[in-house]
């Protein structure tokens, strides 16, 4: 790799110095944050969501932002109204002359547990080996603070903070992000008019080296296949061998979808997949990743796919299907030789761009009902969607906007970033670029093994400190666009 050296400017070498001298400070208000355990999917934990939503707005508050929580309604969980985190809209700075960048980011997280495999109490931000553990330490609460630690080394170091900003930051995202798209629609004119660019920092590099620039993600479609076979659960000993049993038909279905080399066994569910042209391709081709070192970082025994190129483009640029779970089966140890009543398999496809999610359910469902014809079983099916799926996104990274990043990016770490698309999903990423018109930049903080949503999920300490660095360099940078 070859290294880039670039000139930092007066105003920023501060701004630097200060985020390297307040490292222990900003650790700490990370481990605040990740004590919060804003489990958007937990009804149980909703009230932890608004109060992570208040500490948000005071932090903002203290920075001088103009802030509002937006109420947007309630939802239903097992029967209950439950009411819906409120997503926080802020503004900091109106000056005219000034660009104007719309930030997005989400504090709630995924559900967690040290039973589940965490080598530690995961909402206890624990640090070794320069790494802090804790969830939602990457995914997003420290990519979050991040800006409002560049924010305030801008401040406290007599740098003017070179560019306007927006601020949307919402609790929902690990749990579908209802009601924002509704919310960020009727700010179209309003609250979005005067946004000159959308900086996103939900994403990670590709590996554990090298920084990199985000230009695409898949979209997602989410389903339940529910299989019914009695009116209550039944004793394997007096009815085994009596009844057709609910989880036989629903492994078998499962067991239907997708092949042991990871091919989605769905007919058509290619549909609106882009050739790959010779552009794309040497994109691939200059990407440093070594799929073995890969593979051995996230613990895995072997890659489906042997080279880099087919490994990435098979994450990136062509759509998958994984299996998550059944709800409703004994999971617990031990044995409990009980015939489930009813259970329900889940799983989702991610989507490439130019496929469009209700397009796909479409096929998807189709398909699993031929599959359930075939399997000639009495028990009742009913396949669940999850809300109305995530859109894919891609944009041209050949732009103003992403050079400065570039820019950004070799100040800080002196190397330039890689181009990249990404394997998951981000359904507002879209929407930012629809309500706004403007170009919307991924720019990551975390690295590739961070663990998102998985046991021991963390940042490592340079990248929080470093990453710190980039955001306030973007925002020097992305000033100087005219």
């Amino acid at each position: 790799m070859s290294k880039v050296t670039k000139d930092i400017e007066a105003p920023l070498a501060k701004v630097f110095s200060y985020i390297d001298e307040n490292k222990g400070k900003f650790v700490e208000t990370l481990s605040q944050a990740v004590a919060i355990k804003s489990v958007s999917a937990d009804p149980t934990l909703r009230n932890e969501v608004f109060k992570m939503m208040e500490w948000a707005k005071t932090k903002l508050l203290a920075l001088g932002a103009v802030v509002e929580l937006c109420d947007i309604g309630s939802q239903v969980l097992d029967g209950k109204n439950v009411p819906l985190p409120p997503v926080l809209l802020g503004s900091l700075g109106k000056n005219p002359k000034k660009t104007t960048v719309c930030l997005y980011g989400h504090l709630d997280v995924q559900p967690a547990d040290k039973s589940d495999g965490w080598a530690t109490e995961p909402f206890v931000l624990t640090e070794r080996d320069d790494k802090l553990f804790g969830r939602g330490s990457t995914d997003d609460k420290g990519p979050v603070l991040g800006w409002l630690h560049a924010i305030e080394a801008f401040q406290n170091t007599g740098s003017e903070l070179p560019v306007n900003l927006k601020f949307v930051f919402e609790g929902m995202e690990e749990s579908g992000s209802i009601g924002l798209d509704k919310l960020l629609m009727k700010q179209k004119e309003t609250f979005f008019n005067d946004v000159d660019f959308v900086c996103i920092s939900d994403s990670y590099w590709l590996g554990t080296e090298k920084p990199c620039l985000t230009y695409g993600l898949r979209g997602m479609c989410c389903f339940g296949i529910e299989i019914e076979g009695s009116s209550k659960d039944l004793h394997s000993g007096m009815f085994g061998g009596i009844v057709y049993e609910a989880m036989s038909d629903l492994i078998y279905v499962l067991s239907q979808l997708v092949d042991i080399k990871g091919n989605i066994l769905i007919p058509g569910i290619n549909e609106g997949v882009e050739p790959l042209s010779e552009k794309e391709k040497e994109l691939y081709n200059k990407i440093k990743f070594d799929v073995d070192h890969y593979c051995n970082e996230i613990g895995a025994y072997k890659p489906l796919k042997e080279t880099k190129e087919e490994l990435l483009m098979s994450n990136w640029r062509y759509p998958s299907l994984s299996i998550h779970g059944i709800e409703g089966a004994f999971s617990g140890s031990g044995f409990k030789t009980v015939i489930p009543r009813k259970v329900i398999g889940k799983f989702s496809i991610r989507l490439v761009p130019n496929q469009d999610p209700s397009r796909i359910a479409q096929i998807a469902k189709a398909y699993i009902n031929k599959i359930w014809e075939d399997r000639q079983s009495p028990n009742k099916l009913n396949i669940i969607t999850e809300g109305d799926g995530g859109n894919p996104w891609m944009t041209d990274p050949f732009n103003a906007h992403y050079l400065a990043a570039h820019n950004a990016t070799e100040m800080v770490y002196s190397i330039e970033p890689d181009y990249t698309r990404g394997g998951g999903s981000i359904p507002v990423t879209l929407t930012l670029q629809e309500v706004t018109g403007k170009n919307v930049l991924l720019l990551p903080m975390g690295a590739g093994d961070d663990g998102a949503h998985s046991q021991n999920e963390k940042i490592d300490v340079r990248n929080y400190i470093e990453g710190t660095k980039l955001m306030a360099a973007y925002l020097h940078e992305v000033s100087k666009i005219k």
